[in-house]
This record gives structure tokens, C-alpha cells and sequence, in this order.
């Protein structure tokens, strides 16, 4: 089998003494300045996303509980006043009921902070935004750390 070729494709070995033209090109390998632009520019991008994932990590499960428990409390609070209401209609105690109506209407359905309108909702939706944000920011880190 001494000097023979065979077809990329054969399952029959090549004979090792010929340098083959496909492994010569590989052996020779990118530049290496190319080569260092390449893995800078890689590692930059698994850097930032990187640091995306860990950010919208962080926050996002923070905007979600506190959209939650925002939008949650005025109904809590409405089911407690409508109880305590229902329970005082009999002795006439109308000062329980005034104050229970004057908690559940302290509760605001939005604030205005910095110029943003911040409401439950929207906490909500940033909260799941930041979480899909954090499975992007995993898949493309992995992604180039493959690459480099």
C-alpha cells in the first residue's frame, strides 16, 4: 500500500510517508495577529454577554416578586376590608370600615419615578423580559466561548 492514494471517502488507510496537501494547509494555521484579533474580539463577546446573563439574573427575579406583591397586596387588602365590612355590618361599627377603606386606597395602581411610569404590570413584564434576556445572554456566551 506503499505510494498509493485513496479517495477522501475509502475507509482504507493512506500510506503516512506522503504528507498529505490538506493536512500541510492545516498544520500551517491562521496568522497569529489574526489569530490574537480573533480571540479578542471572542472574548469580548463572551465577556458582555456574560455580564448581561449576570445582571438580568440578578434583577429579574427582584422585579418579579415586587410586581407580584404589588399587584397583589390591593387585592388582599380589598378582600380583608370587604370581610371586615361584612362582619361589622351587624354591630355598626363604622370607624373599622373607614379605616380599612382608607389603607386600601393608599395603595397606588403606578407611581411616576424619574420620569418612568412604574405600574405592577410592568414591573411583571420587565421581570419576565430580564429573565428570557438572561437565557439569550447564556446561549450567546456559550456560543462564543465556543468560538474562541
Amino acid at each position: 500500500m506503499t505510494g498509493t492514494r485513496t479517495a477522501p471517502w475509502s475507509w482504507r488507510q493512506r500510506d503516512r510517508t506522503e504528507p498529505d496537501e490538506s493536512g500541510a494547509r492545516l498544520a500551517a494555521g491562521p496568522a497569529p495577529r489574526r489569530s490574537g484579533l480573533r480571540l479578542g474580539l471572542w472574548g469580548m463577546m463572551h465577556f458582555l454577554f456574560y455580564f448581561l446573563q449576570q445582571v438580568s439574573e440578578l434583577l429579574a427575579p427582584l422585579f418579579l416578586v415586587a410586581g407580584i406583591g404589588w399587584w397583589s397586596l390591593p387585592r388582599i387588602v380589598g378582600a380583608v376590608t370587604a370581610q371586615a365590612v361584612t362582619a361589622q355590618a351587624g354591630n355598626g361599627d363604622g370607624q373599622a370600615r373607614d379605616l380599612l377603606n382608607t389603607i386600601s386606597g393608599t395603595i397606588p395602581a403606578g407611581m411616576h419615578l424619574d420620569g418612568y411610569w412604574v405600574t405592577p404590570a410592568g414591573l411583571i413584564a420587565l421581570g419576565l423580559l430580564m429573565m428570557a434576556a438572561a437565557a439569550i445572554g447564556a446561549t450567546l456566551s456559550a456560543l462564543a466561548a465556543r468560538g474562541m
